[in-house]
Parts: structure tokens; C-alpha cells; sequence
């Protein structure tokens, strides 16, 4: 039994290291296996961690070249500006120096315009105005024709047919103003006619055959024969031309510039 004990007692220790052995293998080998374990892990974080990196790079890149497209976005449009603010810049200048554009053809078409339109007024206002311009005959100076209720030239020999002794008619004498064509005593035109216009407020002065005399209708005013004023309210006697006759027998008014022999004073219309 003793020995039984102590081979027992051998065998039991060695049972022991045996478990105990068994124990630190099996620690071994779970630590084995947890260091594996910490070290797949450790890849797998490092796998992780490069693939963030990788992803972080290339979300830079994105970002950087985004940004690099924004920049030129930014250069094309700031370029795009200054060429504006440019533009405007001389738009601003050009029209403070009175530019406008196209400005020699609109100033053709003006003027195009304008000749289209002026000609023929021109032409239209000259017409009407040489209407009342009094004809003259004979050369310059030889004074202006007096022209009968018709326009025609006054013939003295034509007019003393018609027209006896102490007639006194209206013609069309100097600037156009109604003027008396008087036939004298001896049955000639006189060598003057008497503007009719009163000088008192303008009114044309009739000739009354009864009376002998010139009285205006409007304020009462007289004149004599020879168009002297003898009754108010007109101020002065009725004006005075020269009635001459011409070569072809026309009857010619010319300014009567000398005394009025009338009066024996300078003449006021002159």
C-alpha cells in the first residue's frame, strides 16, 4: 500500500503538470488565438483606416478640383466683369463725348428728309409770296406798272377811253397799295396818284363824284381833289406817287420823294 501510495502520489503530481500544462497550452492557445484575433483586427482597422484615408484623399481631390474649376469660374467671370465695367466704361464715355452710334447715317437720312420736305415748300412759299409782288416794266429804276381791277398793265391811251376828265379810279400802284390814277382838265393822266389808304386808322378812302372829294367811310375824314386832308379825324394828307409813262405806253408808278405841293412840306411817308 505504501508503495501504491507513493505511485499514486508521483502519479498525481505528474497528472497535475500534466493539467496544468494542458491549462497553459490551451491559455497558449487561446491567447495564440486572441492575438490572432487582435491581429485581424488591427488589420482589418488598418484596411479600414487606408480605405478612409483613400476615400478622404480622393474626396480632396474632388473637392481640390472643384474648387480649381470654381476658381476659374470665378477668374472667367471675374474677366467676363472687367470686360463688362470695360464696355461700360466706354459706353459711359462715349455717350458723355455725345457719341451716338450710326450718327453720320442718321445724318444723311435727315437731311435726305429735310431737302424732300424744304424743296417743295420752298418752292410752294416762293410762288405764293411773288404773287404779291408788283410787276415793274422797262428796265431798273423805271418804276412799277399800274395795274387795273384785273391785273393787267395800265395803258394810257387804253384807260383815257374809258376814263373822262376828272375821273379819279383805283389801280394797283407802289408795294400793291390801292392807288388813284387821276385824269386831269386837259384830259391827260396826271403826273401823281394819290395813295387811298386814310391816315388815320388805314380804311381805303373812296372818291365821291357828287362832292368832289375823298371821304372815308369809317371815321368821317375828307380829303380834296388832290387828296389834301380838309376834315379830321386824319392826321395827314393821303400819300403821293409819281405816274409817269413809259415807252410802251404802260403807266409807271415810282416813290414820290420831293415836297408835297400841297403843302409845301417834305413828303412824311418817305
Amino acid at each position: 500500500e505504501g508503495g501504491g501510495t507513493s505511485s499514486s502520489c508521483v502519479a498525481a503530481p505528474r497528472d497535475r503538470r500534466r493539467k496544468v500544462g494542458g491549462q497553459g497550452r490551451t491559455t497558449r492557445d487561446a491567447a495564440e488565438t486572441k492575438g490572432k484575433g487582435s491581429e485581424g483586427k488591427g488589420r482589418e482597422g488598418m484596411n479600414a483606416a487606408t480605405a478612409t484615408t483613400s476615400t478622404m484623399t480622393s474626396t480632396m481631390k474632388m473637392k481640390m478640383k472643384m474648387a480649381n474649376h470654381g476658381m476659374g469660374g470665378k477668374k472667367c467671370l471675374a474677366r467676363a466683369t472687367q470686360r463688362g465695367r470695360r464696355a461700360g466704361g466706354v459706353d459711359v464715355r462715349a455717350a458723355a463725348a455725345g457719341f451716338v452710334p450710326d450718327m453720320p447715317r442718321r445724318q444723311l437720312m435727315n437731311a435726305l428728309l429735310l431737302g424732300a420736305v424744304g424743296l417743295p415748300a420752298t418752292s410752294m412759299l416762293a410762288a405764293y409770296a411773288y404773287f404779291f409782288v408788283p410787276k415793274g416794266s422797262g428796265g431798273a429804276g423805271a418804276g412799277v406798272a399800274a395795274k387795273d381791277a384785273l391785273g393787267n398793265d395800265v395803258k394810257s391811251r387804253e384807260w383815257l377811253k374809258t376814263h373822262s376828265t376828272g375821273d379819279h379810279s383805283l389801280t394797283q400802284g407802289l408795294k400793291g397799295d390801292p392807288t388813284y390814277l387821276v385824269v386831269e382838265d386837259d384830259g391827260k393822266i396826271a403826273s401823281f396818284g394819290i395813295n387811298a389808304v386814310c391816315t388815320h386808322l388805314g380804311c381805303v378812302v373812296p372818291w365821291n363824284v357828287a362832292e368832289s372829294k375823298f371821304k372815308c367811310p369809317c371815321h368821317g375824314s375828307q380829303y380834296d381833289r388832290n387828296g389834301r386832308v380838309v376834315r379830321g379825324p386824319a392826321p395827314l394828307s393821303l400819300a403821293l406817287a409819281h405816274a409817269n409813262i413809259g415807252e410802251d405806253d404802260t403807266v409807271l408808278f415810282t416813290p414820290w420823294t420831293e415836297t408835297d405841293f400841297r403843302t409845301d412840306e417834305a413828303p412824311w411817308w418817305s
